[in-house]
């Protein structure tokens, strides 16, 4: 049980991480954490995840576009200064996100 209670001492609040020194932080603002983070957003607006305080899943589709809008502008104007890694991460996100958009729209 010991272990259990360490375990549970470790836990952060929502969207919180735990730091080297034992608090809880909020992560590091890199370029793929804010496309994860609009990725996330856009996954909310379709459905995708519940509300983390509702449990319950609701479908917005114009604020859905709009997150998918904001990560297709970005990926326009990052063209040519992003690292192989990053540029991968946001095609295959936007590649996700729009295909489930789509089948979001048909319902």
């Amino acid at each position: 049980m010991s272990e259990d209670k360490n375990i549970q001492d470790c836990l952060c609040e929502e969207g919180k991480v735990p730091d080297t020194k034992g608090g809880c932080v909020m992560p590091e603002v890199t370029f793929s954490t804010f496309v994860m983070s609009l990725n996330t957003s856009a996954l909310f607006h379709l459905g995708e995840i519940p509300d983390p305080r509702t449990g319950a899943k609701t479908v917005e589709i114009d604020l859905a576009r709009h997150a998918i809008d904001t990560l297709t502008v970005l990926q326009q104007k990052t063209k040519g200064n992003l690292s192989e890694d990053e540029e991968q991460l946001l095609n295959n996100i936007l590649y996700d996100v729009k295909l489930r958009f789509v089948k979001a729209v048909r319902k």
